[in-house]
């Protein structure tokens, strides 16, 4: 079973990086500064961010379906992150040492299987989903914040 791993790209974050404090307000956008180190995952680069970087806490819609799978929930994006990361067959870092919900979608958006990966078994649990010929692609979580942490989709 052949996955690739893609962290979201920053073109969209992008108007938002060094924008002042106030700016950011306006925007519902938290500047955050880490202070450890695992505790700050980027969604772009698909690392824990190093204790002083800067990150932004934002909303961000990771599933922009017509269904009522349409799901948006806080993220950090690096401010420093300009491109986004690809595993292909192997697992990002923010996944190592973290319980991640793992959820299956069709062609068109609508949930078909979920399943929780606990240490050292994600990559089973993703091929669970993808032995299933209705799964299309699948949206990693943290599963105790919530957060998106990364689309999956069939190598």
């Amino acid at each position: 079973m052949s996955y690739i791993v893609t962290g979201l790209s920053p073109d969209p974050f992008l108007p938002l990086f060094g924008q002042s404090d106030a700016v950011l307000a306006e925007r519902g956008v938290v500047r955050v500064r880490a202070d450890a180190k695992p505790g700050y995952p980027c969604r772009i680069t698909l690392e824990d961010a190093e204790p002083g970087e800067t990150l932004l806490l934002l909303n961000h819609e990771d599933h922009a379906v017509a269904t009522p799978y349409r799901n948006a929930y806080a993220i950090y994006v690096r401010e420093s992150a300009l491109a986004a990361t690809r595993f292909e067959d192997a697992l990002p870092p923010v996944f190592a040492n973290r319980p991640i919900a793992l959820r299956g979608y069709d062609g068109d958006g609508m949930l078909r299987g979920a399943t929780l990966a606990l240490a050292g078994d994600a990559e089973a649990r993703i091929g669970e989903l993808f032995a299933r010929p209705d799964i299309a692609y699948i949206h990693a979580h943290n599963a105790a914040h919530g957060c998106f942490s990364a689309r999956i989709d069939r190598g």
